[in-house]
């Protein structure tokens, strides 16, 4: 069964404010005190409230679980517009067997990025079941959904990789990382600005930003397949010498041996913006959340108009997909993306 994903939403304004009253229960697990405020916005025509009363009821929390209820409070919340709301009821009508009905919202849901509604669809476009079979576009959801950390698609895109060739499978990681972009892109343009003053000392990050710049892709020949390398053998170390038999102070530790340098031709993808400082902030954000980013050299893509942040090497696209993984938890988008 597909996963579901709980997303609170508070109402805008503050003549729905029962909404986020709602929310802040539920975060501290007062339930019935949520769905009491909750209810009555639902019954009025709230759609924050229809959703969030909806996701109590297919969770059973504060009530009794009635996915029948559940639906019928995504459907009042879809049919206004709400994108969460337009997306569960989508995967229930698919769960439930009313592929036909359910298949435009999940489309739709997939095209705007949602990681179980790219598995569903990513599904369908392979089998050619409820949707016609195109290969590359469903390489390219089940990418962005492993990328999304989602355990299914990960297990999924394994078993395309036997399957699709390679010419489309490259074809399909264009298309996501072009979806990818576009996404973030209308992300970036709806987003506020920065605030004018930057923020005390103590809240920035004590790091280093040293990216890679990169220019936009030169369409040339591909060069000479270069020959193997030659395993290098090294020496054996000295002998050292035999110890004195008198005291002596000891030599200090040798330092560690610098890391090994990484590489390969994969890399996750965190974002596309307009504005380079935007780029660099968030990778000093994510990079300092979780150690295993860290260690990555980020890369700023230039294509177009748009900076895209992207970090690596990878040797395989399982690498960058656990690494997509950890940049999630880290609070970034990500996707998995092969060198240009």
């Amino acid at each position: 069964m597909l996963g579901a994903a709980f997303a609170l939403m508070a109402a805008p304004t503050s003549v729905f404010a029962g909404v986020q009253e709602g929310v802040d229960a539920w975060r501290s697990g007062d339930y019935a005190r949520a769905i009491s405020e909750w209810r009555p916005l639902a019954d009025a025509g709230d759609p924050d409230a229809q959703f969030n009363l909806g996701q109590a009821y297919k969770l059973g929390r504060g009530l009794s679980q009635d996915m029948g209820r559940a639906r019928e409070l995504f459907r009042l919340a879809a049919d206004q517009g709400h994108l969460q709301a337009q997306a569960n009821y989508g995967l229930i009508l698919f769960q439930e067997g009313d592929r036909q009905t359910a298949m435009p919202y999940i489309i739709a849901a997939a095209e705007r990025g949602e990681p179980r509604a790219q598995y569903v669809y990513g599904t369908a476009l392979f089998n050619g079941d409820h949707a016609p079979r195109d290969w590359p576009r469903a390489y390219a959801m089940m990418a962005q959904a492993a990328g999304a950390g989602l355990p299914q698609a990960l297990a999924s895109i394994e078993q395309m990789d036997e399957h699709i060739p390679a010419a489309e499978r490259e074809q399909g990681l264009a298309m996501a990382d072009q979806m990818a972009s576009d996404n973030a892109a209308m992300e970036v343009a709806v987003a506020p600005p920065p605030p004018p003053s930057a923020p005390p000392p103590s809240a920035v990050p004590q790091q280093t930003f040293t990216p890679v710049e990169v220019p936009p892709p030169v369409q040339t020949a591909p060069p000479p397949a270069s020959p193997p390398r030659q395993a290098q053998v090294q020496a054996p170390p000295p002998t050292p010498p035999a110890p004195v038999q008198h005291a002596q102070a000891a030599p200090p530790p040798a330092a560690p041996p610098p890391p090994a340098a990484r590489s390969g031709d994969w890399r996750i993808q965190l974002g596309s913006f307009r504005e380079r400082p935007r780029a660099e902030r968030l990778w000093l954000d994510v990079s300092g959340r979780n150690a295993m980013l860290s260690g990555l050299q980020p890369y700023l893509v230039r294509a177009g108009p748009y900076t895209r942040l992207q970090a690596g090497p990878f040797a395989t696209q399982n690498e960058a997909l656990r690494a997509c993984q950890a940049a999630r938890a880290a609070g970034s988008e990500c996707i998995a993306v092969r060198r240009e």
